[in-house]
C-alpha cells in the first residue's frame, strides 16, 4: 500500500512486460458499487491519460478488475514516483527558501499550462498533490477531479459542485459556481503562500469558516509571516489570490513568466502590494490589486453609491449559499462544532495522533500487518474533510509485514524447485555448494531451516551438492599438510597416533577410507601419524697411528 485517498487506494506493482515499478490506483471497495463514483474515476483515467508532460504523473493503462462479489472495480496503472509530497515537506517543518518555493511553483505552473491547453482543469492543486523526487523534479498528480474546460460551462452536478480541499478552494469553487483555468491559479497561489510561510493563507475550525474566508477575507501578506519574502513575491501571491478571476493571472504561463522575472531579479508585472492604514480596513490587510480589464476611472463616491445595494444583496446570497451546504466543504452546514479532519495517512502514529488531537478530535488505533514500515498510518476513517469536534478518527497503523515460515521440502529438492518454492512464499534464495554423495545440484541443506519464522523478502541459503568427493591420498605426508589436503576436499580429518610405526615422527602412516573412495561433504577421514622419533647414531671414532707421549726407553747397558 502506497497511500489511500478519498476515492481510491494506491499500491505499488511491477510491470513484467517492461520491467518497471508502477503505481496501481484502484477504486475503493466501498465506492465500487456507486455508478457516480465509477464514472468519476473513469473520467480521471481518460483525462490523465491524455496528458504527457515531464511534470505530470504519467498514466500507462486502465482497466477493470472483477472483485470477489463479481463487481467490476476500475483501476489505473500510473508512473511510480519516488520522493515525498510538498505536504510532507511542510509538515516536517523543513524550511523552504523563497527562491526554491518559486522554482517548485514554476514547475507546477508548467504542468498546469500544458493541461489547460489540453482543455483540462485540475481543480485540486494542493501540496499533497505535488511530489518532489530525490533529484528535485516536480510531479503533479491526481487529476481525479479534473474535468474538461469545455464541459465546465455546463451546470455542475451535485457530486461535482465543489471539489477540492477547503484550504485551497477558489472563491468560485466555494460558491459552487462554474470554474475555469483561473481557479487552478488561485489554488496555486494558496500553495505558494504555504511553501513560503509554512501555513495556508486561510485557516479555521470548520470548512464553512475557511470557505467563507476565501470568499470574503483578504489574506495577510506572506512577508508579514516570513520576513525573507520580497515585495515582488508578495505581488505575485496577491495577484494569484485575487477574489475576482479577472484580476488574477489569466493563464498559468502568465504567472510562471512573472515568477521567472522575480527569480532573475527583474521587475514583475503584478501590481505592487500596498498596505494602507485606516479604520475602513477593519484590521484586515488590503491588497492593491488592479483589474487587468479595468475600464475608465469613475468617481469613487458615485461608484460606492451604486455598488452599496448590490454588495448587501451579494453578501446575503453568499451567506445563504455557504450555510446551505454548497459542495462537500459545506456538508456539515453552519455547525460551529464541525472541524477539519487532517489527512494523516503516511505519517508516524505519534505525529498523526498529535495532529488529530490538536484539531479537536479523538483517536483510536488498530494495528494491522502491512507492507508499510511499522508505526505508519495506512488509512483513516473518516478521511480528510470535516467531522464533529470531539468525534473519533479511526486510524489503521502498520504493524509491519506478517512473518512467514521457511517452507518445508527444500532439502532433497532440485535447485529450480527449491527456488520456486521460496519465491511463492515471498522469500529470496541464495546458494552455496558443497561435496555430497547426493546428486549434483540437489539441495542438501537450507539456512534458516524449514519452519523458521522470518520476515517477507528474507533470504534463505540453499546448499547444493557438487556430487561425491574423492578421498585424497595423504599417506607419507606430514600431519599438517595431510590435514590441509583433506579439508580442501571438503572432508574432516581425524588424527590418531602410532608410537610403534617405523616411519619418521610426524608422517602419516595410514588413512581410512582409502584414497579414491567416494565421500560426502564433511565426512571424516582418519589418518594415523607416527609418533616415534628418528633413531640416527653418531659414527664410532676412528683409530690413530701416532705414538704416545710416554717416556722413551733405552737399550743402553747399565753400569
Amino acid at each position: 500500500m502506497i497511500g489511500r485517498g478519498g476515492m481510491a487506494d494506491v499500491r505499488s506493482g511491477h510491470d513484467s512486460r517492461l520491467g518497471r515499478t508502477v503505481a496501481i490506483k484502484r477504486l475503493r471497495n466501498d465506492l465500487a458499487s456507486d455508478p457516480t463514483f465509477q464514472a468519476r474515476f473513469r473520467r480521471e483515467a481518460q483525462s490523465a491519460a491524455s496528458l504527457n508532460h515531464p511534470a505530470i504523473v504519467a498514466v500507462y493503462d486502465t482497466g477493470d478488475e472483477v472483485d470477489a462479489d463479481g463487481s467490476h472495480v476500475p483501476y489505473i496503472v500510473m508512473e511510480f514516483v519516488e520522493g515525498e509530497t510538498l505536504r510532507d515537506l511542510v509538515r516536517e517543518g523543513r524550511k523552504i527558501l523563497p527562491e526554491r518555493a518559486l522554482e517548485i511553483t514554476a514547475d507546477v505552473l508548467s504542468a498546469l499550462d500544458y493541461s489547460h491547453r489540453a482543455g483540462i482543469v485540475h481543480r485540486d492543486i494542493k501540496p499533497a498533490n505535488v511530489m518532489l523526487t530525490p533529484a528535485g523534479q516536480v510531479k503533479v498528480m491526481d487529476f481525479g477531479i479534473a474535468r474538461a474546460i469545455a464541459d465546465s460551462s455546463s451546470t455542475m452536478t451535485a457530486t461535482a459542485a465543489v471539489v477540492g480541499t477547503a484550504q485551497y478552494l477558489s472563491p468560485e469553487q466555494a460558491r459552487g459556481e462554474q470554474v475555469d483555468a483561473r481557479s487552478d491559479i488561485y489554488s496555486t497561489g494558496c500553495m505558494l503562500f504555504e511553501l513560503l510561510t509554512g501555513r495556508p493563507p486561510f485557516m479555521g475550525d470548520s470548512p464553512v469558516s475557511v470557505a467563507y474566508q476565501h470568499v470574503r477575507e483578504e489574506p495577510v501578506l506572506a512577508s508579514s509571516v516570513e520576513a525573507e519574502v520580497s515585495p515582488d513575491i508578495d505581488a505575485i501571491v496577491s495577484k494569484a489570490l485575487a477574489k475576482r478571476t479577472s484580476e488574477r493571472y489569466q493563464s498559468a504561463a502568465q504567472m510562471r513568466a512573472d515568477i521567472e522575472r522575480a527569480l532573475a531579479g527583474q521587475a514583475v508585472e503584478a501590481p505592487v502590494v500596498a498596505v494602507p492604514s485606516g479604520d475602513d480596513l477593519s484590521g484586515a490587510t488590503a491588497l492593491a490589486t488592479t483589474s487587468m480589464f479595468a475600464g475608465p476611472d469613475e468617481e469613487p463616491q458615485e461608484l460606492t453609491r451604486r455598488r452599496r445595494p448590490w454588495i448587501w444583496l451579494l453578501l446575503g446570497l453568499l451567506l445563504v449559499g455557504l450555510l446551505g451546504g454548497v459542495g462537500y466543504v459545506l456538508v456539515q452546514g453552519a455547525n460551529n462544532d464541525s472541524v477539519l479532519v487532517p489527512d494523516v495517512v503516511g505519517m508516524k502514529v505519534g505525529s498523526a495522533t498529535a495532529e488529530l488531537r490538536d484539531a479537536g478530535l479523538e483517536v483510536s488505533t488498530d494495528e494491522q500487518a502491512s507492507e508499510e514500515p511499522a508505526g505508519r498510518v495506512t488509512s483513516q476513517e473518516p478521511a480528510d474533510g470535516s467531522a464533529d469536534r470531539g468525534s473519533v478518527v479511526e486510524m489503521v497503523v502498520s504493524a509491519g509485514p506478517d512473518a512467514v515460515n521457511v517452507p518445508t521440502g527444500l532439502v532433497g529438492a532440485s535447485q529450480p524447485a527449491a527456488v520456486e518454492t521460496l519465491r511463492r512464499a515471498g522469500l529470496e534464495a541464495d546458494t552455496e555448494r558443497a561435496a555430497s554423495t547426493e546428486p549434483r545440484n540437489q539441495v542438501i541443506d537450507a539456512s534458516p531451516e524449514s519452519g523458521t519464522a522470518v520476515e517477507p523478502g528474507s533470504t534463505v541459503t540453499l546448499v547444493l551438492s557438487t556430487g561425491p568427493a574423492q578421498v585424497p591420498n595423504v599417506v607419507g605426508q606430514r600431519q599438517g599438510v595431510a590435514e590441509n589436503v583433506i579439508e580442501r576436499a571438503g572432508l574432516a580429518p581425524y588424527v590418531t597416533f602410532d608410537s610403534n610405526a617405523s616411519a619418521n615422527a610426524g608422517r602419516v602412516v595410514q588413512q581410512s577410507p582409502d584414497a579414491g573412495t567416494s565421500a560426502g561433504s564433511g565426512d571424516q577421514v582418519t589418518i594415523t601419524v607416527s609418533s616415534r622419533p628418528d633413531e640416527t647414531q653418531a659414527p664410532p671414532p676412528e683409530p690413530t697411528s701416532e705414538p704416545t707421549t710416554s717416556e722413551p726407553t733405552t737399550n743402553e747397558p747399565t753400569t
